[in-house]
């Protein structure tokens, strides 16, 4: 995989959502936010998730959509179950996915973080597709931004969010990206 200097990523699906904005002038993109999110909840392999990211979420097509019609929100990727990488917003770009936020001291994490959502629960476990392309693409961005730490959206955003959830394998993500290892 490899990124153009637009931030878009080769050798995935591009979707382009309208939701996302300039990143502030000079801010470094250090931070990644592992994210997960199934649309109808607990509900996989449907097209919900790129229609809220594109402002096309018919709010009559299920009970739950009426709760989230209107929003405002992108991730920069989507990891499916299979492993399919689906990229919304070019990663130069800021995408709106942490919301109120708050990393090692610093607010508004959408301004020096990329957001990647990996289809699933917080209560249910990732595949092993997810997290082989999670790392893999991890690999590639550190590549072009000095990547220094990974958070989940529960820990920039407290008591307000709960995803990816404790079923996220950690150890075993990071066991995954040692294999995708590269430095700039």
């Amino acid at each position: 995989m490899r990124l153009d200097p637009d931030g878009r990523l080769g050798g995935c699906r591009f979707v382009a959502s309208p939701n996302h904005d300039e990143r502030p002038a000079g801010e470094a993109v250090t931070l990644l936010v592992v994210h997960s999110i199934s649309l109808p909840p607990g509900e996989y392999g449907g097209d919900g998730i790129e229609r809220l990211f594109t402002k096309r979420l018919d709010a009559a097509a299920h009970p739950y959509f009426r709760t989230i019609a209107g929003l405002e929100v992108s991730a920069h990727f989507l990891v499916r179950r299979d492993g399919e990488l689906v990229q919304f917003v070019c990663t130069a770009r800021r995408a709106w996915h942490a919301g109120e936020s708050r990393w090692r001291g610093r607010s508004r994490c959408n301004d020096f973080s990329i957001g990647v959502e990996l289809e699933g629960t917080d209560e249910g476990p990732f595949e092993p597709a997810q997290y082989s392309a999670l790392a893999s693409l991890i690999g590639t961005l550190r590549v072009h931004y000095p990547l220094r730490q990974l958070a989940a959206h529960s820990d920039i955003a407290p008591g307000r969010k709960t995803d990816p959830g404790a079923r996220l394998d950690w150890p075993r993500l990071l066991a995954t990206l040692s294999r995708f290892h590269t430095t700039k």
